[in-house]
């Protein structure tokens, strides 16, 4: 049998195109005639993806600022067989029919997010309701992928937007025509999400993460600091240090940089603070400055010199790595897909403070789903000047729950650690689910 080739196409977003290339990795291992051909889009406002781009694999330069990478083990020229499109690039789904191959879809995101959008497209088209007009008395949300309503808060923010919905929809409507679903999670985790959708009219769903790459972090960084973070980190006890760290998009106005500055100091314990200045109105969140010098003077007088001891406050670090770490104990962390994974991978408790579109959601999960987590503002929500202000005695009550008083969920969380890598074993569910998937596909 002649070798047959999947062409992925991920959304231009490292956030996506990192777990994209790791499921590719994945397929490449359970069948030889496979071959992966990657799209990617390098966009002039984000370094970061340029970046990535040119360091993973074979790349070259095509037309209309496409980059194909191809990758395989196989010989000879492969067969175009099908397509994988990120489930924000279903708008092109329709070139896979111009090649008379079929169509699948990758969600980087996580079953719940891919059940509650499928039933957030059916009350729309079915029911006709219409999510960004539902009256105050609506207070949650019952859906099918969660044992638990959805509160108000927790909804993510495309439900509510008049802009976004629509495109979102369109987005849901077109995953559906797919012959099948690759998502970034594992059985053990999301087993009531993944089985809530075989009853929705919904394509097969083959779960195949926790996909982490171990190898890369997403942006250079320099060695003498980063070396300095580590030395530091070295000398603390085990389990012993607080990690924040908000994302690449996480940024907090100076109020707020105070506010928590003061709860960590009031909260005894140890930390590395990954902080990051919020933008000028005219400054793309690309462009912000992670030099610590410009730091200084949004943190409140002498913080740096009475935690000189105690903390750490840098302007990026590499986050795989510092989770890696065996100081530290506890993360305080905005809820994105890819961190609670690598979290989960390294077995390092969460406190969710979770920032911007599905993180809610994310963390409601986390928290009150499956009881995971503690919290440190489930409710929170960057808006720009109207941000809500989280005060120094909340988070510091969050930092003493989550470093002191979530024994419980410290075993839950290594006990989910361990299945999270017993899954991608031979035998294991996801390596199971992927090689499903490659069957599938070659028939």
């Amino acid at each position: 049998m002649s070798n047959k080739e999947l062409l992925f196409v991920p959304a231009p977003t490292v956030s996506h195109v990192s777990p994209a290339v790791e499921a590719a990795k994945l397929l490449l291992t359970h069948d030889r005639r496979l071959s992966v051909t990657f799209c990617l889009f390098n966009m002039p406002f984000d370094p970061k993806l340029a970046q990535y781009n040119s360091s993973e694999g074979r790349v070259r330069e095509v037309a209309r600022g496409i980059v194909a990478r191809s990758a395989g083990s196989g010989s000879g020229n492969p067969l175009l067989a099908g397509f994988v499109f990120d489930m924000f690039c279903s708008a092109l789904m329709g070139t896979a029919a111009e090649f008379g191959v079929p169509a699948y879809v990758f969600s980087p995101p996580n079953a719940t997010f891919l059940g509650f959008v499928f039933h957030v497209q059916k009350l729309h088209d079915e029911e006709r309701v219409d999510t960004t007009e539902l009256p105050d008395s609506v207070g949650e949300l019952a859906v099918p992928c969660l044992t638990r309503p959805v509160p108000r808060w927790a909804l993510p923010d495309v439900v509510a937007d008049k802009v976004w919905l629509p495109i979102m929809l369109g987005h849901t409507r077109r995953i559906r025509e797919a012959k099948g679903i690759l998502v970034n999670t594992f059985r053990e985790l999301e087993s009531y999400a993944l089985d809530s959708m075989g009853d929705d009219d919904v394509p097969p769903v083959y779960p195949v993460g926790p996909i982490v790459n171990l190898e890369v972090d997403d942006v250079a960084y320099d060695d003498d600091r980063t070396n300095e973070i580590f030395r530091w980190l070295d000398d603390q006890p085990d389990s012993s240090v607080v990690f924040l760290c908000f994302g690449t998009m996480g940024t907090f106005g100076e109020d707020q940089v105070r506010e928590i500055a003061y709860g960590l100091e009031q909260s005894g314990h140890r930390f590395l603070w990954v902080l990051r200045r919020p933008p000028s109105d005219h400054e793309p969140k690309s462009n912000i400055s992670t030099d610590y010098d410009d730091l200084i003077d949004i943190l409140p007088e002498g913080f740096s010199d009475r935690t000189v001891e105690a903390g750490r406050v840098v302007g990026w670090a590499p986050q795989k790595a510092i989770l890696a770490h065996k100081a530290i104990g506890g993360f305080v962390s905005h809820c994105g897909w890819n961190s609670i994974l690598e979290s989960l991978w390294f077995a390092v408790p969460i406190a969710a403070w979770p920032m911007y579109a599905e993180q809610q959601l994310n963390a409601f999960q986390l928290v009150v789903e499956l009881e995971l987590a503690t919290e440190m503002k489930l409710s929170y929500r960057m808006k720009g000047e109207n941000d809500m202000i989280v005060s120094a005695s909340e988070i510091e009550r969050g930092i003493r729950r989550l470093m002191e008083e979530g024994m419980e969920k410290r075993v839950k969380w290594e006990e989910m650690s361990e299945m999270a890598r017993k899954t991608l074993m031979v035998s294991g569910s996801s390596f199971s689910s992927t090689g499903r998937f490659v069957r599938d596909f070659l028939g």
